[in-house]
């Protein structure tokens, strides 16, 4: 399947177990800080991601979110929750050389559902957050990499000041470069290709 523009649109009856959802960011609160300091380009602007299970009659998104932590949501739900916000849908795939990482990977995901939301950002086994647990759902196959994070306004080169004040009223000093992962970051993985927007 060739990489899809972005005015290519996927339906529900094209998506494939263990494909990646990804969720268009916001500019404003938690979802437009995100998108200030991993913002890639106006395609790949993302502040969420999950990892769709699909079974003989349902489909799945494992994914870790600030409201119910690491769960396992129907994706009907799922849309219609996002889109609410006018949040853009993106679907993206493992290249073939990869998929064979995929059911181990839905396998450890479900290990770690019930696990509460990482509001910290700083990696731990207690809890996640998203491209961190989907990182780790694949991590035994190494398919993704932790980075060094990233804080800083990608305008200004210092770090934005919405996670000045967000780690201070946590008493904790920004982790800036700190291993960890963003959704942007695997979204430019070399391992995926880009299938297109997602629309029930």
């Amino acid at each position: 399947m060739k990489i899809a523009t972005e005015e290519q649109f996927i339906s529900i009856k094209n998506i494939q177990n263990g494909d990646l959802i990804f969720v268009g960011a916001q500019t404003e609160e938690l979802s437009g800080a995100i998108s200030r300091v991993t913002k890639l380009s106006d395609q790949t602007n993302f502040d969420h991601v999950g990892l769709i299970e699909k079974t003989s009659d349902s489909i799945f998104v494992l994914h870790a979110a600030p409201m119910g932590g690491s769960q396992r949501e129907e994706i009907h739900h799922f849309y219609t929750s996002q889109t609410e916000k006018n949040n853009q849908i993106v679907i993206y795939r493992l290249k073939k050389e990869y998929q064979s990482t995929i059911p181990h990977a839905i396998e450890k995901a479900k290990t770690m559902l019930g696990k509460p939301y990482n509001w910290l950002y700083i990696l731990n086994d207690n809890e996640l957050y998203c491209s961190d647990f989907v990182e780790r759902a694949f991590r035994d196959d190494k398919v993704f990499e932790l980075i060094p994070m990233n804080f800083k306004n990608k305008e200004t080169g210092i770090i934005d000041n919405f996670w000045v004040d967000f780690y201070r009223k946590k008493g904790k000093e920004v982790p800036q470069d700190e291993p960890g992962t963003n959704p942007n970051q695997l979204a430019t993985s070399e391992k995926l290709i880009r299938i297109g927007e997602f629309k029930l």
